[in-house]
């Protein structure tokens, strides 16, 4: 399991987020204070606060391709 604190700031950015992690076969979810919402889901992330830090829990072994994919994300 990894956990990575991102910020989507756009519309743009969360569509790109979500296009990218739907390619990966790993469950993941995105927390806001006691907010969890699956990250492969744009009307779960739109229903967040976006002004805040999000925290990704990548749930898998091999996550460094994700991770690699979304460092412009990354905190």
């Amino acid at each position: 399991m990894t956990e990575i604190n991102i910020k989507l700031a756009a519309i743009n950015d969360v569509k790109e987020f979500v296009n990218i992690v739907n390619a990966y076969e790993h469950d993941c979810d995105i927390t806001v204070g006691k907010y969890v919402v699956d990250a492969k889901s744009i009307m779960g992330l739109f229903s967040l606060d976006l002004s805040k830090e999000l925290k990704l829990t990548v749930h898998g072994e091999e996550s460094d391709a994700l991770v690699e994919k979304i460092k412009k994300f990354v905190i």
